[in-house]
């Protein structure tokens, strides 16, 4: 399908990478999804081949590419299988703070282990109890002269399995009024004292994606971790939730269209009462309502793709691009799983694995309630 916003080498570049990942990727997912974690050494090959952070500028290891290069890996991952989606948050979710937020010596110190895949990257803000409400987290982050001192419990912490570098929302000042004001980012390595991480969480899908609970005990880590100032986590936060919330639907919308693909051919191939799937009028309606739903979803996401590439993409747009290209991923996946039959409840058919990965689209980078609220508000209030 178009996307009015990349050039003719992006074409390029995605049909080398659909090459490499057919070749390096696809012969071992199913490996990969019952291991329940991708292997390092596919991150450092990713790595080798410039598929890591391309937009790291040349400085620290990375090629300065556009966002074009972004959304391209995005869909191609997400075309092979939602389990590689943690690459995607390595690449456009965590490393951004880094380049943005970071101090020179913190990017010389990180970033060519983050384009390299010798560091994997998570960030922590999810917490059992406060849920999406983030202004409410309780991790502490006392300062104790050169250290800082991180107590709390975070959850459902994507790469949290087996991440080098873990950015964390604390608070330094609980007391803070309002309460996210107090809050902060500080980056911990794995290695720190203090660290651990718990569980590596069983899901109802995207299997091959560790998501752990991870453990701050008295966790002690140099004040030189601290990611940009003290107190201004949330807004960091805030504005990168932005650009998580649109690559979450990027990744939907390569979702439903692989998930129809794999529909059309398979009508097409089964018989019926003596004739294709594909021939019957009830499957011809489901079908063509499908394939309206996803190409009224992509021309909505490339054109809120076009507005981020300008600058200009608001809050409220990321939320109704979330909102809209999950939910009706799931709708559309739902449909082509039923247009399987018994098949497609079958693990052996792609379309079951499309089925349970879609269903936690709707819910991490915030709920779509939550998408719901920030939408209304910028109307309403």
């Amino acid at each position: 399908m178009a996307h009015p916003y990349l050039r003719a080498e992006h074409h390029q570049f995605r049909q080398v990478l659909r090459r490499y990942l057919q070749s390096e990727a696809v012969p071992n997912f199913s490996t990969w999804e019952k291991a329940q974690r991708v292997p390092r050494e596919f991150w450092q090959h990713m790595g080798r081949q410039g598929y890591l952070c391309p937009r790291v500028s040349p400085e620290y290891g990375g090629s300065g590419a556009d966002f074009g290069y972004a959304v391209v890996i995005t869909e191609e991952l997400e075309r092979v299988g939602s389990g590689l989606a943690g690459i995607g948050l390595h690449n456009d979710i965590v490393v951004p703070y880094l380049v943005d937020y970071g101090t020179p010596k913190q990017k010389a110190r990180w970033l060519p282990g983050c384009v390299a895949g010798r560091i994997i990257t998570a960030i922590a803000m999810t917490e059992p109890e406060p849920g999406s409400d983030l202004a409410s987290i309780r991790t502490t982050a006392v300062r104790d002269g050169e250290r800082y001192v991180i107590s709390g419990h975070k959850t459902f912490i994507t790469n949290g399995g087996q991440a080098d570098l873990i950015l964390v929302a604390v608070k330094t000042d609980p007391a803070s009024v309002p309460p996210h004001d107090g809050m902060s980012l500080i980056a911990v390595e794995a290695n720190s004292p203090g660290f651990r991480r718990g569980r590596v969480l069983s899901k109802l899908g995207q299997h091959s994606q560790d998501t752990a609970e991870l453990f701050f005990d008295e966790c002690r880590v140099p004040a030189a971790n601290l990611i940009g100032a003290e107190g201004d986590g949330f807004r960091y936060l805030t504005a990168k939730l932005c650009q998580e919330r649109l690559m979450v639907a990027i990744a939907a919308q390569a979702g439903m269209e692989r998930a129809l693909e794999i529909t059309r051919d398979y009508i097409t191939r089964r018989v019926q009462f003596g004739q294709s799937l594909s021939r019957f009028q009830s499957v011809r309606f489901t079908v063509a309502d499908l394939a309206t739903k996803v190409h009224v979803t992509r021309a909505f996401v490339d054109s809120l793709v076009a507005r981020h590439i300008e600058g200009h993409l608001t809050v409220a747009e990321a939320s109704m691009a979330k909102l809209w290209a999950t939910d009706t991923a799931k709708t559309v996946v739902g449909e082509c799983l039923q247009l399987h039959g018994g098949n497609g409840y079958m693990d052996e058919y792609e379309i079951s694995r499309r089925y349970r990965d879609m269903a936690v689209m709707p819910i991490y980078a915030g709920t779509n309630e939550i998408m719901k609220t920030i939408i209304a508000k910028e109307f309403l209030d």
